[in-house]
């Protein structure tokens, strides 16, 4: 039987590749160069740190430095290319211009993200958990409730929202509103799926206890449900963001992230526009992250929680 042999290839092949990318780089248009040592330099660091997978802080080195890359090849290559800021501000005005309108982005997150998209998610979500105990309770109004919202799940976001601005009017209430159909089916049935999910055994030895229906609802069937739960918490949270935020588009009062975003498109302001998106960006991954360092918390007896330190 014959060996495999393993040819290793010569270390000065990638340099020359690399060496031959910048030269056509440079033919086509020397402020490519530039761009690209930065990609060069960011994507050699990430492997080199990606080398010691025994590091405790390598998994979250590694995406602040590629998110760092990308802001710093954005920022070079709008200034060497020229780009005006009404098509792509820069990294640095966007900065400067989250800075200045401090005030105007706290107002905007108060409007938008407190009183629209957090109390819109904690009634829809709310509502949707005691409507799912009831249909764990009384199982035949699964087969009517269930396809109800699928199909209302299904309708789209932009339909919804002028009718529900009508009828609310055009604060926060229409907002919430719109959120609460948004994350209140998603939740539904995920929540639904969690309490029918522990097998006939399990429930044949509760039934052995004597135990009733509410105890084995709080000792067996909810804990078990638990990931399910937390999986329509999280869809719900992205959602909830994006339903208050379109919603402005269709009617607000003289602030809110949405109503700010439009309004200055309108005027041009790409740079308040990119602030806002920001403040959007950092919401949404704070509440995301948030709902799953509790899931860790909560579920770390689940096998998808094994191996996470």
């Amino acid at each position: 039987m014959s060996a495999v042999v393993q040819t290793k290839r010569p270390a000065w092949l990638g340099w020359a590749l690399l060496a031959l990318v910048f030269v056509l780089a440079a033919a086509v248009d020397w402020r490519l160069v530039p761009v690209l040592a930065i990609w060069v330099a960011g994507w050699m660091l990430n492997a080199l740190i990606a080398r010691h997978g025994t590091w405790r802080w390598g998994g979250y080195v590694i995406p602040i430095l590629f998110g760092v890359t990308l802001l710093a090849m954005w920022e070079t290559g709008e200034r060497l290319f020229e780009i005006s800021d009404v098509l792509l501000p820069a990294p640095s005005e966007i900065a400067a211009r989250f800075w200045l309108s401090r005030d105007i982005l706290w107002v905007d997150f108060v409007q938008t993200v407190i009183k629209g998209a957090l109390s819109g998610f904690l009634m829809g979500c709310g509502a949707a958990f005691v409507l799912a105990v009831v249909i764990d309770r009384f199982p035949f109004l699964q087969k009517g409730l269930l396809p109800v919202g699928n199909f209302v799940a299904a309708l789209p976001i932009v339909g919804m929202a002028p009718i529900l601005v009508m009828w609310f009017g055009f604060d926060w209430q229409s907002k919430a509103a719109v959120v609460v159909v948004m994350v209140f089916f998603p939740m539904l049935v995920n929540t639904v799926q969690g309490l029918q999910s522990t097998d006939n055994m399990q429930r044949d030895l509760m039934r052995t206890y004597a135990s009733s229906y509410w105890q084995t609802l709080l000792k067996l069937r909810l804990p078990a449900a638990m990931p399910f739960i937390f999986n329509g918490l999280k869809i719900a949270s992205t959602l909830a963001l994006i339903g208050a935020i379109v919603a402005e588009f269709f009617g607000s009062p003289i602030h809110g992230m949405g109503f700010r975003i439009s309004t200055s498109v309108g005027q041009l302001a790409l740079d308040l526009v990119w602030a806002e998106i920001v403040v959007a960006a950092i919401v949404g991954s704070a509440f995301y992250g948030g709902i799953a360092l509790l899931e860790r918390l909560v579920t770390f007896w689940h096998p998808s929680q094994r191996g996470r330190t």
